[in-house]
C-alpha cells in the first residue's frame, strides 16, 4: 500500500476516496499493555517511525484519561472540540501533547472532501498530507471492537495509512460519512465549531473538486487548551 494515502473502500461504487496518511504503513504497529481498545488504564507505547515534519518529543506513556477540551484557532474561525480520553486514551494523550508543544501552530487543513465522505483533514505541518510527528501508535475505538458506529457529523477521528499508523493527522466530519470502523474516534466538534465547518464546507474544494485543498485556505494559528 502506498504509504501516503489509505483507501476508504466501499464509499462509492466506482470511486475510492482516501484519507491521507499520517504515518508509514510499513512500520511496526505500536502495542499496549491492555488488550481492550480504548481502556482508560492503558499504558501507551509510541514507536519512532520516520523523520518528523516538526521536531517533537514523544508523548508521556501514561495517559490522564477524562475529557480534554481545546480550541482550534483557525483563519475561518474558532473550532472548539472535546476529546474523549476514556474511550481513546493514547490518541488523546498524543494529540494533547502535540497541541501543547505547538506542533499544530501555523499549519493548514490540507484536504476537504465534498462527495461520498464529508471531512476536513488537518494536522500535517508540511501541508502535503504526507507529514507526521515521527512516531506512530495503536488504533483505538472503534477499531477491533467489533462495532461499526457511524462517523457522524461532529465526530473527530484519526487519519491513518493502515493499522497502527496513527500520528498527527486527523479529520473532522462536517456531515455523516459512511466509513468502515478503521479510524480511531477520539472526540467531537462542539456546536460552535460545526458552524465554522459548515462555512468551510460551503466553499468547497479548489476548482470545485470532490476531494482537494479547501477553496479558501484554512490555517490553524494555534491550538488553545481550555
Amino acid at each position: 500500500m502506498n504509504n501516503t494515502r489509505t483507501v476508504l473502500s466501499g464509499i462509492l461504487a466506482a470511486t475510492a476516496f482516501c484519507v491521507t496518511a499520517c504515518g508509514s504503513a510499513g512500520g511496526p504497529d505500536p502495542a499496549t499493555t491492555d488488550d481492550t481498545p480504548g481502556s482508560a488504564t492503558t499504558a501507551c507505547e509510541y514507536t519512532v517511525s520516520r523523520a518528523a515534519a516538526k521536531d517533537v518529543a514523544l508523548p508521556p506513556s501514561e495517559p490522564e484519561g477524562g475529557t480534554v477540551s481545546m480550541t482550534l484557532e483557525t483563519s475561518a474561525g474558532e473550532i472548539p472540540v472535546s476529546l474523549d480520553g476514556d474511550r481513546a486514551p493514547c490518541t488523546v494523550n498524543a494529540i494533547s501533547h502535540l497541541a501543547r508543544v505547538g506542533y499544530y501552530d501555523d499549519t493548514i487543513c490540507h484536504r476537504i472532501t465534498t462527495s461520498g465522505i464529508y471531512v476536513l483533514q488537518c494536522g500535517d505541518p508540511t501541508g502535503t498530507g504526507t507529514g507526521g510527528p515521527g512516531f506512530t501508535y495503536a488504533d483505538e475505538y472503534p477499531v477491533g471492537s467489533g462495532e461499526s458506529p457511524t462517523y457522524a457529523a461532529g465526530v473527530l477521528a484519526m487519519a491513518n495509512a493502515g493499522p497502527g499508523t496513527n500520528g498527527s493527522q486527523f479529520f473532522m466530519n462536517y456531515d455523516d460519512s459512511p466509513l468502515p470502523p478503521s479510524y480511531t474516534m477520539f472526540g467531537t466538534v462542539e456546536p460552535e465549531g460545526m458552524k465554522v465547518l459548515a462555512e468551510i464546507a460551503g466553499k468547497g474544494a479548489v476548482g470545485g473538486a470532490a476531494d482537494g485543498a479547501p477553496a479558501e485556505e484554512v490555517r490553524i494559528s494555534h491550538v488553545r487548551m481550555n
